[in-house]
């Protein structure tokens, strides 16, 4: 599977889950330029070396090193693909396929997707993913751009995905900046079949057709931006539920911890935000396919990842807690360590943070909350772990979250509280293998 990226070229042209319970983001608020080039041979060499020389840095420099990255075919890449000469791919901005679109809701003929990402790092050349995890029948799309730049698939401007399937890009050459806003549309030109789509972004996207643009609070299809860089040392993947994906945060601001952590990072590390409203650890529901089950596809298989960072289980304990055994979460937090080191990745682990104050906590919920906790903090879970409970809650009350932090829901935070999650992460922690 192993490409030559191409030259640059002009583009053609929620409420609560179930009764009762309320799951972090059930409740959703409202919310470049060119490649760098080496310099050319002197004037004074021929224009026949020249156009070599010239021939020779696009194929070394640029090669797409997918021989080992094959998620295109279903398999999971191992994140330490070679990159090439001075640099490698990793994930500069991610999305988990969350659900389909609701029943009826499916791609409309001839409509454009305007997908708005923010990017963690740069670098001069992308690659995109398109999934149809969710779909019942085949995606087609014939045109797709990353910024103004036309994007391909095995060489051609029109691309099927079947139901259930995914597909990688050819790589593109063009100057990706860090920390900025990027624009990924595509075009599908016939009905297909239900929408694959993470809803809650928390950032405007838009649908374009004939005869209008409407804004949407959701990314479709479109679950990677990849980049060739050559100052990131790889990518972290925080994999968590609405506390990642940013619930309360201002919209279209980036102020989810992940984008704020990548702040700190300044472009050494893709940061990949796995976060899905809802999610939790044990089980499925609204809030997509559990943990345990997508740990594989939405952490393992990110490009580059070297380091996870897992956010999870405040949804089991606080929504699950009539049924559960709090050594089921820790289990379930062990085992996906242990997935990770099999591939030489390193695991951090966060505390689960305060929820008194919401309609469903309970003293045997919060009882919960403090047995994993305390077994995190005891070690043996995780490679290392940050205390994310200690930096939020109330001194005063510590079953709640500081009145400065809280969103006013009592359960996720506002732009502070997220800092202040950001904060707390030693830059330090991410580097290095497996702890045992």
């Amino acid at each position: 599977m192993s490409r030559v990226a191409r030259s640059d070229q002009a583009g053609p042209d929620p409420g609560p889950h179930e009764p009762g319970p309320r799951e972090p983001g059930s409740h959703a608020p409202g919310r470049g330029s060119g490649l760098r080039r080496r310099a050319l041979l002197p004037a004074l060499v021929t224009g026949t070396a020249v156009l070599a020389a010239a021939l020779a840095l696009g194929t070394a420099r640029f090669t797409d090193p997918r021989d080992t990255d094959v998620r295109a075919s279903g398999e999971h890449p191992s994140g330490r693909e070679s990159a090439g000469a001075g640099g490698r791919w990793v994930a500069t901005w991610t999305a988990a396929p969350v659900r389909a679109a609701p029943a009826g809701t499916y791609a409309p003929a001839g409509t454009t997707v305007r997908n708005t990402v923010h990017t963690s790092t740069g670098g001069y050349a992308a690659r995109i993913t398109l999934s149809n995890l969710f779909g019942t029948g085949a995606l087609v799309v014939d045109r797709a751009r990353v910024g103004s730049h036309a994007v391909t698939f095995d060489g051609a401007s029109r691309v099927t995905v079947p139901a259930g399937g995914q597909v990688v890009s050819d790589s593109v050459r063009t100057r990706i900046a860090a920390d900025s806003d990027l624009v990924v549309s595509f075009r599908t030109p016939v009905t297909g079949g239900h929408i694959t789509q993470h809803p809650a972004s928390f950032q405007t996207s838009y649908l374009v057709d004939a005869r209008t643009t409407r804004p949407i609070d959701e990314w479709r299809y479109l679950t990677a931006v990849d980049v060739f860089s050559t100052a990131a040392s790889g990518t972290v993947v925080t994999f968590g539920d609405s506390l990642t994906a940013g619930s309360g945060s201002t919209p279209d601001a980036d102020r989810r911890w992940p984008d704020l952590l990548s702040d700190r990072l300044k472009g050494s590390w893709g940061v990949a935000n796995e976060g899905i409203s809802g999610n939790r650890l044990l089980s499925d529901g609204r809030g997509g396919i559990a943990g345990v089950t997508r740990f594989e596809r939405d952490a393992l298989g990110v490009t580059g990842v070297r380091t996870v960072i897992v956010a999870l289980g405040i949804n089991d304990a606080q929504t699950a807690a009539w049924h559960l055994d709090p050594q089921r979460v820790v289990d379930a937090l062990r085992r996906l360590t242990d997935q990770a080191h099999a591939r030489g990745l390193r695991v951090i682990g966060v505390t689960l943070t305060p929820f008194e104050g919401i309609a469903n906590f309970t003293p045997s919920r919060e009882a919960i909350r403090q047995e994993v906790n305390e077994q995190i903090r005891a070690g043996g879970v995780f490679d290392a772990y940050v205390d994310f409970d200690e930096v939020v809650r109330d001194p005063a009350a510590p079953r709640r979250i500081r009145a400065d932090y809280d969103s006013g829901d009592h359960l996720h935070f506002n732009d502070r509280g997220y800092q202040a999650l950001a904060d707390s992460i030693d830059p330090g922690l991410l580097s290095g293998g497996p702890k045992r």
